[in-house]
């Protein structure tokens, strides 16, 4: 409490500062947050060492710390003071510069997330999110009776042909879900109550805010990419099931079984084209950290610096060795500790293509936290461009790793080996864009909505789950999970814990990542964009520095514009994927598309 009203106390001062009928609009906001990053900076290294502690070493002990540091970073930033200095300031936003203006925006959404005219709601938030992510962190799954890791699990839904065996394992991953439903439910309340405090219509709305969008504005986005997308996912819904059916010896289902696909959610759906590169094999000999290795030199080959030496000591980027006691959270994610120089990794790298391409994404977030941490952005700009930039730059170095010509270059593919070229786009499509179109922009964003726009019940969130999932990625559970009384499938996903509200932040990073790969390969390398090889070429790096320098000093849009000549547009990923329409139609004729 000390601290806090030592707190109030300094920016009170900024306040009657702003105030000051003498001083200039412009000379008052530089006073103010002068002040407000320096405390800012402090709270939020404070804030994410507790959480960095907590995520990688999970204990009751880090789980108070996370909560203390939380809950001072949450006064801090939702302090009464703060809004009302932003807001006096903000009331003469025609007298200040831009990027000055954009941080008092950014200050006062950081403040709808726990304002402190309510704060004994936002300390409730704090510890019931801390509590949250304390469960999912400590978690541990069991199969058949056996505790078994989130890896082991995806093992067994990428290798095995045993649907019996598939189904115990999937079912085993919506584990974890019925502890987390109560959390989520008194989570649903205080989100909602802190963002109504400063009149944002829920949490879902203010979440949008940050991409100067209406919540109304960015569904109707949304469904327009699904829109979009939805004729050649259709196509590639009926190629899948007569697939799988054949493969495990079932009858075409109108909705795809979800243990029968290799991923836990269904999002992604690898392993079903046939004749594109396994690269598994060609990892066996590698150790995990080459693979992170790779990753960084990837980056390098585009002329952008190696990683501080911190990165290397404080990062913790491959799994708990057996039999420790030790848990972390199993997640990858990258880290940007002190909005400076003090970035690491979380990951649980293991030797194969998925960990590798994986590597390449976080690192992307590394490369983008180094290039916009200088004096010219303010800590608090020092943001992707929006939140899905961030992701669009992982994605792109995660196609960049699995490009052939990258691979043979770097020595995984050898040079003699052969590439089926539709093949391999199949399995791009099927893995990184047209099913998770429907995953991202579909299921999860509109049941998020429903949650917290529309106040949607806990009693009716397993239902409505199952509905959407139904709907827009045409998948069933194995056996009608829709009424278990204390299931939560929504809640196995971590992002609807610890990010929530925010996932179409990867639907629009899959249709950013296309059109600055499209830009890349057509217009500064040349390339075709389904053979680019980005590797060794700095000019490339410059184009990627050029948007990330910039952190969140612009508005998004202007950003993407100036960068690939177009505005926000599925054109890029269509044309993409386009030379699979005529195959499908081939592969389907007489075949019933559609559910």
């Amino acid at each position: 409490m000390k601290v806090t009203t030592c707190l109030a106390v300094l920016l009170s001062s900024s306040l009657s500062l702003a105030a000051a009928p003498a001083t200039p609009a412009a000379k008052s906001a530089n006073e103010f947050l002068k002040l407000f990053d320096s405390l800012y900076v402090g709270l939020i290294r404070v804030s994410q060492e507790a959480q960095w502690s907590a995520s990688t070493d999970v204990s009751d002990a880090h789980e108070g710390e996370r909560t203390a540091a939380n809950t001072a970073l949450a006064v801090f930033s939702g302090d009464k003071v703060v809004i009302d200095t932003c807001r006096a300031l903000l009331a003469h936003r025609k007298e200040l510069p831009p990027i000055v203006a954009r941080e008092l925006d950014k200050i006062l959404l950081g403040a709808a997330e726990g304002p402190g005219t309510i704060p004994d709601v936002v300390k409730a938030r704090v510890a019931a999110e801390s509590r949250q992510s304390s469960t999912m962190d400590g978690f541990t799954y069991k199969l058949d009776g056996k505790p078994v890791t989130a890896n082991d699990i995806d093992d067994i839904l990428q290798k095995s042909t045993d649907l019996e065996l598939r189904k115990r394992a999937w079912e085993a991953s919506k584990q974890i879900g019925a502890p987390l439903k109560a959390g989520l439910a008194t989570l649903q309340t205080l989100r909602n109550q802190v963002a109504r405090e400063l009149k944002h219509a829920d949490y879902f709305a203010l979440q949008v805010a940050d991409y100067d969008m209406t919540d109304a504005e960015m569904m109707t986005m949304l469904d327009g990419f699904l829109a979009d997308a939805r004729p050649m996912f259709l196509k590639m819904h009926a190629w899948v099931r007569e697939k799988l059916a054949a493969r495990y010896k079932q009858p075409v289902p109108k909705l795809i079984p979800a243990h029968w696909i290799n991923n836990r959610w269904s999002q992604e759906w690898l392993g079903v084209a046939e004749g594109s590169v396994d690269l598994d094999p060609l990892f066996k000999d590698k150790k995990p950290e080459w693979i992170v290795q790779s990753a960084e030199r990837f980056w390098v080959s585009l002329g952008f610096p190696p990683l501080p030496k911190t990165f290397w000591e404080r990062s913790d980027m491959y799994p708990v060795a057996a039999g420790s006691k030790r848990k972390k959270n199993s997640h990858a994610s990258c880290w940007h500790i002190d909005l400076n120089e003090d970035i690491r990794s979380l990951m649980s790298v293991k030797n194969n293509g998925w960990w590798f391409r994986t590597a390449h994404h976080e690192l992307g977030h590394a490369y983008y936290f180094m290039s916009y941490s200088r004096p010219e952005v303010p800590p608090m700009l020092r943001q992707g461009a929006n939140r899905a930039m961030h992701e669009a730059m992982g994605d792109l170095a995660a196609i960049a790793a699995s490009q052939p010509s990258y691979l043979k270059a770097v020595g995984v593919l050898p040079e003699s080996t052969k590439i089926d070229e539709r093949a391999n786009l199949l399995n791009e499509a099927l893995d990184a864009a047209i099913p998770f179109m429907g995953w991202s922009a579909g299921t999860m964003a509109h049941w998020e909505h429903d949650v917290y726009a529309k106040d949607l019940p806990p009693a009716e969130w397993q239902k409505r789950w199952w509905e959407y999932v139904a709907k827009y990625q045409g998948v069933a559970p194995p056996s009608d999970r829709s009424q278990l009384p204390d299931a939560c499938d929504a809640c196995t996903k971590t992002h609807i814990n610890d990010l929530p509200a925010q996932y179409y932040n990867y639907s629009l990073s899959t249709v950013i990542k296309y059109q600055l790969h499209d830009h890349i390969c057509r217009k500064i390398l040349k390339q075709d964009p389904h053979s680019c090889n980005y590797f060794g070429h700095k000019e490339v790096g410059d184009f990627l520095r050029s948007i990330m320098k910039q952190g969140a000093t612009r508005p998004w849009r202007v950003v993407l514009k100036e960068a690939t000549g177009e505005p926000l547009s599925t054109r890029a990923m269509l044309d993409y994927f386009a030379p699979l329409n005529a195959w499908f139609d081939e592969q389907l004729k007489g075949k019933t598309i559609g559910w």
